[in-house]
């Protein structure tokens, strides 16, 4: 199907997903990350795709493989294109595709050892989709994403995570306390990172089952928040640098607790 017109009923929806405005599907945009949405077997409601970009040979691929699984499949002109973009400039493709489940129950199976990443408030969708991918690279179970804390399925969340947020599973909209009580029942050790900490992140020992808690950016966890997790760590600084991005400060120590683990294999 070619569509020629800005008030498609498809285009509309398009527009609509990216704004939020409908919670149960997601916005996807460029050819890799639609990709990594088809090999993660995500279920596609639709294709929009660029004449243009259909000409170029691996794009055309994968464009026939999201049409072979969605519901709908539509070529549209560059400038239509443009009005469903969430970037400034389009990257050719666009899909909508089924929300993946992001309540508790995606923790369910988590085995010995688990290893967490809580994303505490944290409202930048940049750094919650670095943190997730980090997070996948270092070998985390799952992800928590804390309520008023950036949806890791916006759009530029997902741009951030590139294709992991599809695959590690993520709880979205659990309370600070409810993690940390949820954690205390499966016996998984929470450790805050604070800057003022005495406890070095080398310090702490990351091989059991432990549940990395960051804060958000501005002002990182409350003193409250850092009196109810088990133990808190730092990240020793030379300088006059008081902080880290967060998403650095959390690829750090979930490295950290990576090769910890190794050792022990």
């Amino acid at each position: 199907m070619h569509i020629t017109s800005r008030d498609n009923s498809l285009l509309r929806q398009a527009r609509a997903v990216r704004d939020g405005k409908a919670s149960d599907l997601i916005f996807i945009e460029g050819l890799r990350l639609c990709e990594e949405a088809f090999l993660s077997k995500l279920s596609i409601e639709a294709i929009i795709y660029s004449k243009q970009l259909a000409k170029k040979e691996r794009a055309a691929a994968v464009i026939e493989q999201l049409a072979g699984v969605a519901k709908r499949a539509a070529s549209v002109s560059e400038k239509l294109l443009e009005s469903i973009s969430y970037t400034k400039t389009p990257q050719g493709i666009v899909a909508l595709a089924k929300r993946p489940e992001s309540s508790e129950a995606v923790l369910s199976n988590l085995g010995d050892r688990a290893l967490l990443v809580v994303m505490h408030q944290i409202n930048n969708p940049v750094n919650v989709g670095a943190i997730i991918r980090t997070a996948e690279a270092a070998g985390a179970s799952a992800a928590i994403a804390t309520l008023n804390t950036s949806d890791p399925f916006s759009p530029k969340a997902l741009r951030g995570a590139m294709g992991s947020a599809f695959r590690l599973p993520i709880w979205v909209g659990a309370t600070y306390e409810g993690i940390i009580s949820w954690c205390r029942k499966r016996k998984i050790e929470t450790v805050g990172a604070d800057a003022d900490s005495e406890l070095s992140f080398t310090e702490v020992d990351w091989t059991p089952s432990r549940a990395l808690i960051v804060g958000p950016e501005s002002i990182g966890l409350s003193p409250t928040e850092i009196e109810t997790a088990d133990q808190c760590v730092r990240i020793p600084m030379k300088g006059s640098v008081e902080s880290l991005n967060v998403s650095v400060a959390t690829g750090i120590l979930l490295f950290e607790a990576a090769r910890q683990r190794q050792k022990q294999q």
